[in-house]
């Protein structure tokens, strides 16, 4: 039975007798042949190559790694190592191995000499363990089986697993609690004062929204988005803020101590991928050196940053004529709801872009590690995910960053507005604010990524699977009856042909994944205070997340090359970055797009509670009028074409917009900069104490558990013990 397993697959087009791409074939199965590769060869309309490696080089190996696989996980009693150490020795032997042309399997594939090489999802008995357990949707609420998912998929991919679920899990905290905020805030809907005053400003008439025939309006029509606002924007939003940067520091560093438990179950703690890539190069025939260390200049990546830069500006222009369009419509709904529906088709639009730029970034990224050519692929893939998370995180978050920090603080004021190319004027926030703005843009990318982008992940490779079935059926040939019946007959046909069909993997196949997920992540914390159900969102998507992956290597995808690994590299110092910008992004919300401010500073020196006998007024009465900045008619600029809709309306009145601006020369207040040093000095002071406290978390909060030092400890005194039985044996006691 195990004559007949085999450890990976050789596909290559039927290519002429006697052409170049036959004899180079053939010059590479010849290598491996010397090495003691059995080679079996089946015919279809391709050519499909099985290639087993000799015992004695799994051997060597262990002798030369003193065996670091002795503590087996028992995942196949039929072999003397895990069969994915075995896999992945003998992929690291065919990428080194070299032909007398000194070309390697690499080159033969770009040449198509070779069109595809995968090892082999086989019957294992743990392979069926996991479709039993592990990627039905019935398991969705489950524990996950990383012990078995280490044994077929590798290290590398049980790490993932690992890591996600154990995300998922404290993810459900910060759910509940943002759920709670928002649910708060629903409490308040129709309680606060400033709402209140919004609503009954029946007499309030505001500057026209845009240049051509834009009514003047009344402030009251904003009543309903006025109390949206308020139920986003309130004391809770500033509390769950500082929550949620507490909360990325303790997942980090929970995260640690569950990798160092799991990492020491598996024999790992202390595994060096260098050694082991040395003790490789012998067994492919090949000499490798340690690498060393030298500098080489990274290849920085400015002509893409300002790319994606560029296509923000094109965001941004869009959204100052779509209001312009919107303002001018025939619908009274659109011209009504015209800021609104900029944002949201705006939001639409920047998810499109998010879905084609980053095919592109990824192009790009390994284009300049190309450049680089770093000596390792663990350096190779170190540079490559500083690059495209650089890249992705520019496209994902370039319009939300405009929002939060420049919508309506870049636009001038009435009279003397910026516009762009001199004719269309830079958008204004909502009358309500710009923090909703910041939530419906939120809203729309989060769930459009988490719905389409998901169901587009399993669609495309299903519907690719089924077409590359249908149009891999058996070709009839025209054969002796015999040989087609022998032919039909190999056991290993069906099972070559099906895992053919199945959506090619490469290296960087695992990494899409902790993209997706670190960006998510992202998402979470950095602007969770604009969006508070964005950890419920992503807690949800998640559950579904797991599933999807686990079915997606399972049945979908080939087998990929296991990795052994230790930690999950590199992505651990850029979930720590984000956990840092998380601070600063969510101190700037709050400090910047929110009303937070502008409302404590009015209560605490302006208002009413400010004065004798006001106890039983509410601090924020007043607010609305004191935040109002008033302005004259005659003063629009001549490019603005006024539409008279309201009764009574007369030129020379004054009219009212959001700002704090004096009304003879519309020059900053005394107020506004009292509101500047306030919203400065909030934000020196929650950046501070969220750091603080982020740093007080990881000091308390040790990487490694003293039990796994313990463990450890123990392990390596046994093992010493050993070594003196086999030195001085009489001097040992039992």
């Amino acid at each position: 039975q195990d004559e007949e397993k085999w450890d990976f697959v050789l596909v290559s087009n039927i290519h002429k007798v006697g052409s170049e791409k036959e004899i180079k074939r053939k010059k590479f199965l010849d290598e491996l042949s010397k090495k003691g590769f059995a080679i079996k060869k089946i015919e279809d309309k391709k050519l499909f190559y099985g290639v087993r490696a000799p015992k004695q080089i799994f051997r060597k190996y262990q002798w030369l790694l003193r065996n670091p696989d002795s503590r087996l996980q028992n995942c196949d009693v039929h072999h003397d190592i895990p069969v994915t150490t075995r896999i992945r020795i003998v992929n690291f032997i065919l990428q080194n191995t070299i032909t007398p042309d000194l070309e390697k399997l690499d080159e033969l594939i770009k040449k198509k000499v070779f069109e595809a090489t995968f090892p082999l999802h086989e019957k294992e008995e743990v392979r069926e363990f996991l479709k039993e357990k592990w990627f039905h949707w019935r398991d969705i609420f489950c524990e996950q089986r990383i012990e078995k998912i280490r044994c077929y998929f590798g290290e590398k991919v049980a790490l993932y697993f690992a890591w996600l679920g154990w995300y998922t899990y404290l993810l459900g905290i910060a759910a509940v609690a943002g759920l709670v905020v928002f649910m708060a805030g629903i409490t308040v809907f129709n309680s606060s004062q400033v709402s209140k005053e919004i609503c009954e400003a029946s007499n309030i008439i505001m500057c026209p929204l845009c240049d051509q025939k834009c009514p003047f309006w009344l402030l009251s029509d904003t009543c309903t988005y006025a109390r949206v606002t308020h139920m986003i924007d309130n004391e809770g939003t500033v509390l769950f803020a500082m929550f949620m940067a507490i909360w990325a520091t303790v997942f980090l560093e929970l995260w640690k101590r569950k990798r160092a438990n799991v990492v020491t179950d598996w024999d790992l703690y202390r595994w060096d991928e260098e050694e082991v890539r040395m003790a490789g190069g012998p067994q492919a025939g090949v000499e490798h050196m340690p690498s060393m260390h030298s500098f080489s200049p990274p290849h920085r990546p400015p002509p893409q940053i300002a790319v994606l830069i560029g296509i923000a500006h094109a965001l941004i222009i869009y959204r100052v004529i779509a209001t312009a369009l919107f303002t001018q419509s025939n619908f009274e709904f659109l011209r009504e709801q015209a800021n609104t529906m900029a944002v949201m088709t705006g939001a639409v639009l920047h998810y499109i872009t998010i879905v084609i730029m980053t095919k592109v970034n990824r192009h790009m990224a390994l284009y300049l590690c190309d450049l680089e050519k770093p000596r390792t692929f663990s350096q190779r893939e170190n540079n490559f995910t500083v690059k495209i998370f650089t890249f992705q995180f520019f496209t994902n978050f370039s319009s939300l960053i405009y929002i939060a920090f420049f919508l309506g603080r870049i636009n001038g004021h009435p009279g003397n507005y910026v516009r762009i190319a001199g004719k269309w004027r830079l958008e204004e926030c909502h009358p309500s604010g710009c923090i909703t703005d910041l939530f419906i843009q939120m809203a729309i990318i989060m769930l459009l990524k988490q719905t389409i982008s998901n169901v587009m992940e399993y669609l495309i490779p299903w519907i690719a699977h089924k077409l590359r079935k249908k149009q891999q059926r058996p070709k009839k040939r025209s054969m002796i009856l015999g040989e087609e019946e022998e032919e039909a007959e190999d056991p290993c046909k069906r099972q070559w042909l099906s895992n053919y069909q199945l959506k090619e993997v490469n290296i960087f196949s695992l990494f899409d994944e902790f993209l997706e997920m670190v960006i998510q992540y992202s998402f979470t914390t950095i602007f969770v205070a604009a969006f508070p159900l964005a950890p419920l969102l992503a807690f949800f998507n998640n559950l579904f997340e797991i599933r999807l992956d686990a079915i997606k290597m399972m049945r979908l995808h080939q087998r990929m090359v296991p990795r052994k690994a230790n930690d999950i590299g590199i992505w651990l110092q850029v979930l720590e970055a984000v956990g840092i910008l998380a601070v600063i992004g969510n101190g700037l919300v709050i400090a910047i797009t929110s009303d937070f401010i502008p409302v404590q500073v009015y209560k605490y020196t302006y208002s009413p509670c400010m004065m004798e006998n006001s106890t039983s007024v509410d601090c924020s009465t007043g607010y609305i009028n004191h935040s109002l900045s008033v302005f004259r008619i005659q003063d629009l600029e001549p490019y603005t074409k006024l539409s008279e809709t309201l009764p009574g309306f007369l030129s020379n009145e004054i009219k009212e917009y959001r700002d704090y601006r004096n009304a003879d020369d519309y020059s900053y207040t005394v107020q506004f900069w009292h509101i500047f040093a306030a919203r400065l000095a909030f934000l020196i002071l929650f950046e501070h104490v969220a750091l603080c406290v982020k740093l007080i978390a990881a000091w308390y909060i040790p990487d490694v558990p003293q039990s796994v030092k313990n463990q450890f400890l123990d392990r390596k005194h046994s093992n010493l013990r050993k070594d003196l039985r086999w030195v001085m044996p009489w001097k040992v006691p039992g």
